[in-house]
């Protein structure tokens, strides 16, 4: 860095080379790991994407995703299917199998 604590656009550029070959060594600082709510833990058991699983519990894929981002909490006939789709992910998956 020169005296006045300024990158010059090359120091720059040499920090962000240095940076993707540590990450693509595997030295990132930091990570940061999300635990998925229980309404996106119980789809990703399912294996389906979001426009399926709504479709399956017959409800909007928006309205799954909010419920996924924590805006929404679903009714509790809703919060039903959901156990249901955690504990037997097979039941969800062979259900949409038989409307489409």
């Amino acid at each position: 860095m020169n005296k006045r604590n300024v990158m010059t656009g090359e120091e720059l550029g040499e920090k962000l080379l240095q940076s993707v070959r540590e990450m693509k060594a595997g030295k990132a600082a930091r990570a940061t790991l999300i635990a998925p709510n229980e309404v996106a833990a119980a789809r990703l058991k399912t294996g389906l994407s979001q426009s399926q699983f709504a479709q399956a519990l017959h409800i909007s894929a928006r309205t799954l995703q909010e419920w996924e981002q924590g805006r929404r909490q679903p009714s509790g006939a809703a919060q039903a299917l959901i156990q249901i789709a955690f504990k037997h992910p097979e039941v969800i998956a062979e259900s949409l199998r038989q409307v489409g």
